[in-house]
């Protein structure tokens, strides 16, 4: 059942009806990694919520082809065309070819969003294996008249490609404006103008990575590659591109520019952003000593954090924040959402033993309705998640004997709670160390065995005892008209 499904579109900054241009076909694009080092968790956040917005479409009935880069070529030290190659530093500094540097740092990418329960994109393409498409496309820019060489590198006129289209419209920013904001850089002098970038780069002598152009030996710039693979995998206009909002300013700028160039047409249709990470309220970042990799918030190894934290408690806390929204960590909202989960995961089971009667007295149709609601506007993970807690207290007040529910009822509560939890939000239950869990299971079943038999002999002391010391240990259990369930307390 195909959604009517409303989102906030950058380039006209106003939420929009969600049309695509060859229903039910739908292509998105997502600016992937620099695979040069470990992903930091602002990456993770961007996938994260693409995940969602790549479930959600293909949920609602949509086909979706999900393009997202790696960049393993091309992407120099400034953003822009100066400084060093990232992918050369780091292979110098660890003694090794860039390739392994490449191979390294994508295969640790994809393990971070595999405990994350991200699905992989329809198509993977990397920079290196599309030069060609890369050099075709500058080629086609510089036959345009938008682009020039100078000294062996291909660079972008933004002025004269202003000069009959809206360089800054994804900014909302003037030409003068971004002229003011410029510095000079090095390799200025080779420019026409301030804001032009570089399409294809010649390579110094020393440069690992490079390939033969009709320019000569070199390499492409960071922003072609995206203007060349959407192109070549979703067509010259396309219905999503997305990343983080650090992107808009230049590359996705830029990729506009480019492609525009090149294609002659608006090269997207929709442009999403992830807002940026916080930590207890202070912008996110090396320099600032509280950017912390994913794999230190699994293990709690980072000097900030008090504990470690499950990768389905932490995209349970992304998720309760609006894509949009900045995203705070904290060790008491991580705690929180810890507990959220696990009460969230319990339900689920709860579900499961949910008996039906004759009547409803919930109203299932509207609660699960208010779960397309949530996702339909823009995507909304944190009233979904509000709307799923409703469905918790149903649940639980079900299992308790305090309302009832229908067979067809409890069979659209299952197959629909099920769909949003698993199949929309991308979340699973996490067991770890199955001989331990195991073990206590069994551990538990014989101490609640003893207590039912000191219940059933009305010696009161005993199963009052092992009920106190239970609690001491953080064990909370609950005789129920199915028998008695434990749990430990977080």
């Amino acid at each position: 059942m195909t959604q009517h499904i409303e989102i906030y579109n950058t380039l006209t900054r106003t939420k929009e009806k969600f049309a695509p241009l060859n229903p039910p076909f739908v292509g998105m694009y997502v600016c992937g990694p620099t695979v040069y080092d470990d992903v930091h968790l602002g990456n993770c956040r961007t996938f994260i919520s693409f995940d969602l917005i790549y479930r959600y479409l293909k949920h609602s009935g949509f086909k979706v082809r999900y393009v997202r880069n790696i960049t393993d070529a091309g992407h120099l030290e400034g953003d822009r065309d100066e400084g060093g190659d990232k992918f050369a530093k780091k292979a110098k500094l660890e003694q090794v070819e860039p390739m392994e540097i490449v191979q390294k740092y994508t295969l640790g990418f994809r393990e971070v969003l595999r405990m994350f329960n991200t699905l992989p994109p329809s198509i993977e393409p990397t920079a290196t294996g599309h030069i060609s498409e890369q050099i075709e496309m500058t080629r086609q820019i510089l036959e345009a008249g938008l682009a020039y060489v100078s000294n062996g590198t291909v660079y972008f006129d933004v002025e004269k490609y202003s000069q009959k289209n809206n360089y800054g419209i994804l900014s909302n920013r003037k030409l003068e404006e971004l002229l003011e904001g410029t510095r000079e850089l090095s390799g200025q002098d080779e420019k026409k103008g301030r804001l032009d970038f570089a399409l294809w780069i010649k390579a110094k002598p020393e440069h690992l990575m490079r390939w033969p152009s009709p320019w000569g030996w070199g390499f492409p710039g960071w922003h072609i590659e995206c203007s060349a693979m959407s192109t070549k995998y979703l067509g010259a206009t396309f219905d999503i591109h997305g990343g983080g909002m650090d992107l808009i300013a230049t590359h996705h700028t830029n990729e506009i520019a480019q492609s525009q160039a090149c294609n002659h047409c608006e090269p997207v249709k929709y442009w999403m952003h992830t807002n940026m990470l916080t930590v207890n309220g202070v912008r996110m970042s090396k320099s600032a000593g509280n950017g912390f990799l994913p794999m230190e918030l699994f293990t709690g190894s980072h000097k900030l954090l008090e504990k470690g934290y499950s990768p389905m408690s932490v995209k349970f806390f992304m998720l309760q924040t609006h894509y949009r929204s900045t995203l705070d960590f904290s060790n008491e909202a991580l705690q929180a959402s810890e507990k959220g989960f696990d009460r969230l995961m319990k339900a689920v089971s709860t579900l499961e033993k949910l008996k039906s009667s004759e009547k409803s007295s919930a109203d299932i149709k509207s609660l699960c309705a208010k779960f397309y609601d949530a996702m339909n506007d823009d995507f909304n993970s944190p009233i979904l998640l509000a709307h799923l807690f409703d469905g918790v207290k149903t649940i639980n007040s079900i299992h308790d004997g305090k309302e009832t529910i229908t067979q067809t009822d409890l069979e659209l509560l299952r197959k629909t709670f099920h769909a949003f939890v698993f199949d929309v939000l991308g979340l699973k239950e996490e067991k770890t160390h199955a001989g331990n869990d195991a073990l206590a299971d069994n551990l538990m079943k014989l101490i609640l065995e003893i207590r039912n038999e000191a219940k059933a002999k009305k010696d009161f002391s005993t199963s009052d005892k092992l009920r106190d010391e239970l609690a001491k240990a953080k064990i909370s259990i609950k005789d129920t008209k199915d028998g008695t369930t434990w749990q430990v307390e977080k």
